[in-house]
């Protein structure tokens, strides 16, 4: 038995180091090093369990309503937002960038989230119209009646005015994300200096370059500093956008 245990260690030691060397090895030589980043490249954000966070912690407020997240989440899904970056190669291992919000895609994602979050109202109020004694039809269109006849408007326009905020605003995702200035690369390093009102910050991040997507990856432990994504690492794909 001894033996068998001490050969079942050597064997798990003996694959950390493998899964470890496997590991340095890409990102030795899969780091963007000395390649042009030259182009325009986009990603998207998830904003999916946020918005479905934010509409939970709303509904749970109303006495008798009972709703999961999971039930969220069945109305809410592929929220997302786009980012672009372009980086133009200015030297050897440096350039200038300009990142930014894709306002048009932002105004998209607010309105699927909130016709999400419409559906599952309409059925909450549903349920709530038949426990007390409601003879009515409380399908999604008779609840839209319903709500457009009492409160003079649409179901998502009284979520919008009155519910909760879905999402962080577009200002506060351009604060966030908006940004211009020039980068460099060092060891496999990403750092971007932005400048703002003759103010200038330094993001640096680990940069992957496979074939037509780049990988951004915030130092080690770094958290996003905006409280709606408080808590996600700082991780970002980004694809290369046809010329």
């Amino acid at each position: 038995m001894g033996k068998i245990v001490k050969r079942a260690i050597y064997v798990f030691i003996l694959l950390l180091l493998l899964s470890s060397t496997a590991l340095l090895a890409y990102l030795h030589f899969g780091t963007a090093g000395e390649s042009d980043l030259s182009g325009e490249w986009t990603t998207e954000l998830n904003m999916t369990e946020q918005a479905a966070v934010r509409a939970l912690d709303w509904l749970q407020d109303i006495e008798g309503t009972s709703v999961s997240l999971e039930d969220m989440e069945r109305y809410m899904h592929g929220l997302t937002v786009r980012v672009n970056l372009t980086m133009e190669k200015t030297g050897r291992m440096e350039g200038t960038f300009h990142c930014s919000i894709q306002a048009d895609s932002y105004d998209v994602c607010r309105q699927a989230a909130y016709e999400a979050f419409a559906g599952c109202f309409r059925e909450l109020l549903g349920e709530r119209l038949c426990m007390a004694g409601y003879e009515g039809s409380t399908d999604q269109e008779s609840v839209e009646a319903l709500v457009a006849g009492n409160f003079g408007m649409s179901t998502v326009s009284y979520l919008m005015d009155c519910g909760p905020a879905l999402l962080p605003s577009l200002e506060d995702l351009q604060a966030q994300y908006d940004g211009s200035g020039a980068y460099e690369i060092a060891d496999g390093i990403l750092i971007r200096r932005i400048e703002d009102g003759g103010t200038v910050f330094t993001k640096e991040e680990r940069c992957i370059l496979e074939d037509t997507t780049l990988i951004l990856l915030g130092e080690e432990g770094a958290q996003n500093s905006d409280p709606y994504f408080d808590g996600y690492p700082i991780v970002y794909t980004y694809d290369a956008v046809e010329p």
